[in-house]
Parts: C-alpha cells; structure tokens; sequence
C-alpha cells in the first residue's frame, strides 16, 4: 500500500494533449527528455490539477475547468505569481515554472510547477504511519509553526505588496460573507442573525502587523514527508492567498478544527484527523500559536467564531446549489444540518465570550 498521494486517470472530458503540452514544457523547462504521461488528482472542485511525468522528472500542471470564463475565480496567473514569489520566502511553496497565457493550447490557462510528493493526510492517519500520541502532537505544532511562519514572511521582500489591501481587510470580511450568506439563503436556512451582530459589534481594529493569509489552511493542503511524516515540506492551493489580518486566518483553520471532546454531531464534520490522540485542543492550537509568534491573543472567541461563519457561508452556498436544483449530489442534502449546528456552535461561543 502506498501512502503518498496519488494521481489516476483523467476524468473524460478533461483531457490534455501531450503532443501539445510536451513541446511547450521544453520549450520553457530546460533538461526535459523522453515523452511525458498525463494522469490527474482525483481532488480539487476548483481547478483542475494534473500530474505530466517525465522520465525522472514530475510536474504538477493547474488549469480552470472545461468551459468556465469567470476569470476572477480562476485566476491563473494569480495563482503562478504567488508560487513564484512566495517560494523566495517560505520555501514550502511549490516552486512555479512557465504560466502559459495562450488559451488556444490546451483550451484555457494554466501553469506548471514542481511536483512535491509525499503523504496527504485526510480524515484519519493511516495506521501504516506509526504516530502515536507524542509523534502526532510534533506533527501538530509542525503544522501551527508552518503557519506562524506564512504569516510572519516579509511580503514586501517577496514583491507581494500588491496583493491585496490590509487596510480593513475584517471588515471586508464579516460585510463580504454576510452579503454571500444572504444571497445563498434558502427558506429553511438559519439567518444568522445574533452572530453577524456580534461580529460586527465586536470588531477588531486592523491588525498593527498584517501578513500572508492562505485562507484554506488545512491537513488535507500540506504535504507530510513519507519518510518523516512529522515533517511538513509542502503547502498547498494558494488560490485564495491575500494580505490580511493572520488571525482571520488562524480562525478559518480553527473553523475545521474537530477536537476530541466535540459532540458527535460536531464530529461528522470532521474532514482531518484533528481528534487524533496527541492532537491540540482548538485552546492549546492558539495558546502555541501565540507562544510561537510572539504575541498575546485575548480576542480569540471572535476570529473562532468568524471562521465558523465563513464555513457556514461556503456550506450554504452549495446548499443552494443542490436546494434549487443546480446539483443533483445528494451528499449535498445533509449540509443544511452543518449549517444550523454551526449556528448553534457560534452561538455558544459568543455566549461564554468575555469580549
């Protein structure tokens, strides 16, 4: 059994040409020899993602799904120019090589950077890894220091100034997903009411030291080294990146954060293997993330339950979807029940809050 990640067939109607694609690849990679295989990543609802294999060399090539035109949202050369910056900073960014802008080659845009390969982690820790409690708690705060150190990189060192606008980036948020909430309601949806009042009586003021926000930092978008699964040496989909306040980012991460003691409600959402014996509790996560940054974290409860709310938006979204008949995935009738219970999780937060 193998346990890094694995690509498969192409699914139909998503096949690339590797008579096209071959050329150009050695056109703009020097030392590229023989004939490459294109196989693709079972993951991904976003963009797509391919491995092209060469004799002794793999690559991992990015494009927006067959059809699509809505460039904000697949947004390639975004995409390729933070790998190609962010990588002089923290160097578990995938190292980009060529982003092609001819729509004409393989039917739209895409890039081509290296492939890391190693071990993916998803709902549970394969048995086969051998990590018990003290080993999963080191890949634990591996993963809390990775993301200390995005959120420390010196963006202006990397040419990344431009990437977005720090200046009220919480506001922009709690207003961005309260519009796209109230957009995707559905009759038998929460309103969520109580917890945009409070978000929005709460607020923080804007961060005195923004940074880098991955915005979908997760197990399942780091890569684990297969012989040191304690050891991160990748990050993953850096679609949605931005300059911000890191600590909305460390509340979209606590967001999926399913410890241990959770109900068994709770639990169902679990998507990592975060209840794992030797995993931190969401308080020991932000306690060892302040430790690690250097700061001190009394607002903790706001950028928690703000996370829970952007969930709730991005769930309800596909809900929308499925209610209104834009999807037949029956897997998608089940997510009007996250939503109300992350309503009710949000709900408690703020009723224990001191803020």
């Amino acid at each position: 059994m193998t346990l890094t990640d694995q690509s498969t067939q192409v699914r139909p109607g998503e096949e690339l040409d590797a008579a096209v694609i071959d050329p150009y690849l050695k056109a703009h990679i020097p030392g590229l020899d023989g004939t490459p295989s294109i196989s693709q990543f079972p993951g991904g609802a976003s963009n797509l993602t391919y491995l092209v294999a060469y004799p002794g060399r793999e690559f991992v090539l990015r494009r927006p799904p067959f059809g699509q035109k809505a460039k904000s949202a697949h947004d390639m050369g975004r995409e390729f120019r933070i790998l190609n910056q962010l990588n002089s900073g923290f160097p578990y960014c995938p190292k980009a090589y060529v982003h092609c802008t001819d729509e004409t080659l393989i039917g739209g845009e895409f890039y081509v950077m290296e492939r890391v390969k190693g071990i993916i982690l998803r709902s549970d820790i394969p048995a086969e890894l051998g990590l018990d409690a003290t080993r999963t708690e080191a890949l634990c705060k591996s993963f809390i220091d990775r993301l200390v150190e995005l959120h420390q990189v010196d963006y202006n060192a990397c040419g990344l100034a431009d990437l977005g606008k720090p200046e009220g980036y919480v506001q922009r948020q709690i207003e961005g997903w309260t519009s796209r909430y109230e957009k995707a309601l559905t009759p038998d949806a929460p309103r969520w009411e109580q917890v945009i009042a409070w978000l929005r009586d709460k607020m923080p003021a804007d961060h005195p030291r923004p940074g880098i926000v991955h915005n979908d930092y997760r197990f399942d978008n780091v890569i684990l080294d297969a012989d040191n699964p304690m050891r991160i040496i990748g990050v993953l989909d850096w679609e949605m990146t931005t300059l911000g306040d890191p600590l909305m980012d460390l509340g979209n991460s606590l967001a999926y954060w399913i410890e241990a003691s959770d109900p068994a409600p709770v639990q169902l959402m679990r998507r990592q293997p975060s209840n794992a014996p030797g995993m931190l509790t969401r308080r020991q996560f932000v306690d060892y993330y302040a430790e690690r940054a250097g700061i001190r974290l009394d607002n903790f409860d706001y950028y928690y339950c703000y996370g829970l709310f952007r969930l709730a938006g991005i769930v309800q979204q596909i809900y929308y979807r499925f209610y209104h008949g834009q999807t037949q995935d029956k897997r998608f009738a089940q997510f009007i029940h996250m939503n109300r219970l992350l309503e009710q999780m949000s709900l408690q937060v703020i009723g224990k809050s001191t803020l």
